[in-house]
């Protein structure tokens, strides 16, 4: 699976907007948004943005495994 990308956030004042490809996903507010920006000194900021927003899996992980064309995998 590719790692994630096009995400970024922007801190205004007591809250955090986190927006994928120029668009707002998710707004973090108070104990949230703090966690955040702790964790994202130390983690990978992609990643952990994808999680936040819900834009980290599509939900066909196991039906495309079991596709005849991954078989070989």
């Amino acid at each position: 699976m590719p790692n994630p990308d096009g995400f970024a956030y922007i801190v205004q004042g007591e809250q955090v907007v986190i927006s994928h490809h120029g668009r707002n996903a998710t707004t973090l507010r108070g104990r949230r948004a703090r966690v955040f920006l702790e964790d994202v000194e130390s983690e990978d900021p992609q990643e952990l943005m994808a999680r936040l927003t819900g834009n980290y899996r599509r939900g066909n992980e196991r039906h495309a495994r079991n596709h005849p064309r991954n078989q070989r995998r």
